[in-house]
């Protein structure tokens, strides 16, 4: 089989980070372009820590490109207590040596899937989803053309920002109303799976044995993003979440999803941003979103491991 091609919208982020070192490693992805968004810092820190990666990982030959700085309605949220005054605290940072694309990171997906032949580009969206309502709105065309869309974002069961809302989704409700409800392929990989992607002291070790300096930079990032989820959410280890929607792109067994409607709460006072999916039956038919319910916790940390392999030491 062909490797599947993506486009992975992000906003680094630790666990951005090392979903973009597992797309770039997987034999089974073809990575066609990297946009950023706000979410965990501001646009400028957020695109740099992106380039920085692509240094760490040996990326290149394809485009990076910096997208919106602010949601489409709200003001910025970041999640500096997580991911640090950088958005990426914690292991050493060289400077980045690949240049930005000049274009806008709206008109890099457009331009990307409308390039491709219609039904091979899988979005992978792992930030707020301000990118990618702009890109369907500006292109609609866009929505027909894509093979699926495979966000990181949301729960079935309550947030992790908020008791009901989770932080991709929350910071920009607006943009994931627009991107649920939009008439193409999508699965939520929200945190009923991502909380099931808890990097154990053995996964750990496991990584640090692969011996590369991407491998130690992987390391490092969970050290100090396993402390900052030990002091402010109690966690006795980090979640990955952002990875967990890559590996479903790579292999479809990792995540197990079921169909369900899915909308997005835009106006509770106290559930805004919530994503409401309706599980209480069998879905209609025609539906065309999913919401992940479960993972295979080591075939996942098998593809990082792997990825991180192939890799090697670049540079």
């Amino acid at each position: 089989m062909p490797p599947k091609k993506i486009i992975l919208d992000c906003d680094p982020g630790h666990d951005d980070a090392i979903a973009l070192l597992l797309a770039h490693g997987s034999p089974e992805i073809e990575l066609l372009a990297v946009t950023t968004v706000v979410g965990n810092q501001t646009l400028d820190k957020v695109t740099r820590n992106a380039l920085v990666v692509a240094r760490i990982g040996g990326i290149s030959g394809l485009p990076f490109a910096a997208g919106c700085p602010r949601p489409l309605v709200r003001g910025i949220e970041t999640a500096a207590s997580v991911h640090g005054e950088s958005g990426l605290d914690g292991p050493r940072m060289p400077e980045p040596t690949l240049a930005l694309d000049p274009r806008h990171a709206v008109d890099v997906i457009i331009d990307t899937i409308m390039r491709e032949e219609p039904g091979t580009v899988t979005l992978v969206p792992t930030a707020g989803l301000t990118n990618i309502a702009l890109a369907v709105r500006k292109e609609p065309r866009i929505a027909q053309r894509v093979r699926e869309v495979v966000l990181m974002g949301g729960a079935c069961s309550g947030g992790n920002w908020t008791p009901a809302a989770e932080f991709n989704i929350l910071i920009d409700p607006e943009a994931a109303h627009i991107v649920v409800n939009e008439r193409w392929p999508l699965t939520m990989v929200g945190l009923d799976v991502t909380h099931q992607a808890l990097a154990t002291p053995d996964v750990v070790a496991r990584i640090a044995a692969v011996g590369t300096g991407p491998a130690a930079f992987v390391v490092g990032l969970l050290e100090f993003f396993g402390e900052a989820y030990r002091r402010d959410q109690g966690f006795a280890h980090p979640p990955v979440h952002d990875a967990c929607a890559v590996a479903r792109v790579i292999d479809r067994t990792v995540v197990t999803t079921r169909y369900a409607p899915l909308d997005v709460e835009l106006s509770g006072a106290l559930t805004r941003g919530m994503t409401v999916a309706d599980l209480r039956a069998p879905a209609p038919p025609r539906c065309t979103t999913q919401v992940g319910v479960g993972l295979d916790r080591d075939r996942f940390w098998d593809l990082l491991v792997d990825a991180l392999e192939r890799i090697g030491e670049p540079g």
